[in-house]
C-alpha cells in the first residue's frame, strides 16, 4: 500500500496533467468556436447535446450549465437516439455531439440520421480525423495528449477537456446575452445563491410577528412582547413612529443593574438608535448589516412605517448564511 506522501504526489500529478491539458485547449479556440456561439445566439430552437459513455455524462452537465445561464438545452443519449429518441430533435435545433474518438459505433450509426435533417451539427471531439469530425459542420477541438489514467485508458483528462469546452461555450453565450445575476436568480430560485439574489427582507419579516410596545410600557409588558414574538426584541413605538428597540440582552443587563424594576419603563432601557432596514432590501443585505453592526435582528421599515423584525435565524433557515 502506498504511503501518504506517495498518494499526495500521485494526486498532484493528475491535477497538473489535467491543468496542462486545459491550458492547451486555449490554443484550440478558433473561428469554429466563434461561429458556434453566434449560431446559438441566433437559434430559434434549442441546443441538443448528445454523447455515449462518459461523454454522455459530460453532455448532461453541459446541458445543465447552458440551461442555467439562459440557453435552452436538452440532453439526448446517443444510444437511445437510434432507438426512438430522435424525435427529441426539432427543425430549428442545433446538435452538439461529444466523443473522444469520434468513431464509436453508436456515433457512426447516429450521424447519418442527423445529417438527413437541416440541423447544424457541432462536434466536441478529440480526434480530428474521426468520422464525427468529418461529418460535423463545426468542430470544437478537445484533443488531449494523454489521459490522467496511468494506463492511458480511463476517460479522465479527455472528459475534463470536454467539460471545460462546454463551460467556455456557456460563459461566452451568457456574456453575449448580458445575462445578469438577476437573470441567474430566476433560474435558481430554490438554491442559496438564487435566494441571495431575489429574497427580500419583507419576505422574511412578513412571516414573523410584529412586536411593539409604547415607551411607557412596563417591564413585564416588554418581556411579554419579546417572549411572544420569539424574535429576541421588540420595537418601541409612539404615534406609530419608531422610538427605539429593546432586546433580550437589554432585559438581562437591566436585571443585573436594577434591583427594583417596578418604576422602570420601556423608554428607560431602550436603544434610541435602532438598526433599521427597508423591507424592499435584499435579505443578503440584511445579513451584511447585521455583521457590520454586530446585532442579531433589525427593525424592518417601509418608508417611515414600522412593518416588522428580521432575525438572523430567518437568514439561517433560508440558507442565506
Amino acid at each position: 500500500m502506498k504511503n501518504n506522501l506517495e498518494i499526495k504526489k500521485e494526486a498532484m500529478e493528475v491535477l497538473q496533467l489535467e491543468a496542462k491539458a486545459l491550458m492547451g485547449l486555449a490554443d484550440k479556440i478558433d473561428d469554429n468556436f466563434s461561429s458556434v456561439v453566434k449560431l446559438i445566439l441566433e437559434l430559434k430552437g434549442r441546443v441538443v447535446v448528445t454523447g455515449i459513455g462518459k461523454s454522455a455524462i459530460i453532455a448532461q452537465k453541459i446541458v445543465a450549465t447552458l440551461n442555467s445561464t439562459g440557453t435552452p438545452s436538452i440532453f439526448m443519449h446517443a444510444a437511445d437516439a437510434i432507438h426512438g429518441d430522435l424525435g427529441i430533435i426539432q427543425d430549428e435545433d442545433l446538435i452538439i455531439a461529444l466523443s473522444k474518438s469520434g468513431n464509436t459505433p453508436e456515433i457512426k450509426v447516429l450521424i447519418p440520421f442527423l445529417k438527413q435533417t437541416n440541423n447544424k451539427l457541432v462536434a466536441i471531439v478529440g480526434n480530428l480525423d474521426s468520422y464525427l469530425a468529418q461529418k460535423a459542420d463545426f468542430i470544437l477541438d478537445s484533443t488531449v495528449s494523454r489521459e490522467a489514467c496511468p494506463n492511458n485508458l480511463a476517460p479522465t483528462t479527455s472528459t475534463t477537456a470536454q467539460l471545460a469546452m462546454g463551460d467556455a461555450l456557456a460563459v461566452c453565450l451568457q456574456t453575449a446575452r448580458d445575462f445578469t445575476d438577476r437573470d441567474f436568480a430566476r433560474y435558481h430560485p430554490g438554491g442559496a445563491l438564487g435566494k441571495q439574489l431575489y429574497l427580500r427582507v419583507s419576505d422574511l419579516s412578513d412571516a414573523n410577528n410584529k412586536p411593539e410596545v409604547h415607551p411607557d410600557a412596563t417591564i413585564p409588558q416588554v418581556i411579554i412582547a419579546i417572549t411572544q414574538s420569539r424574535l429576541g426584541a421588540t420595537a418601541v413605538l409612539e404615534d406609530q413612529r419608531i422610538k427605539g428597540i429593546i432586546t433580550d440582552g437589554d432585559i438581562r443587563r437591566m436585571l443585573e443593574n436594577h434591583r427594583d424594576i417596578s418604576t422602570l419603563r420601556a423608554r428607560d432601557i431602550m436603544h434610541s438608535d435602532p438598526k433599521l432596514i427597508e423591507g424592499s432590501a435584499l435579505a443578503v443585505n440584511a445579513l451584511q448589516k447585521m455583521r457590520e453592526t454586530n446585532v442579531s435582528q433589525l427593525l424592518v421599515t417601509q418608508g417611515m412605517a414600522y412593518i416588522g423584525v428580521v432575525h438572523i435565524q430567518d437568514l439561517l433557515r433560508e440558507g442565506i448564511i
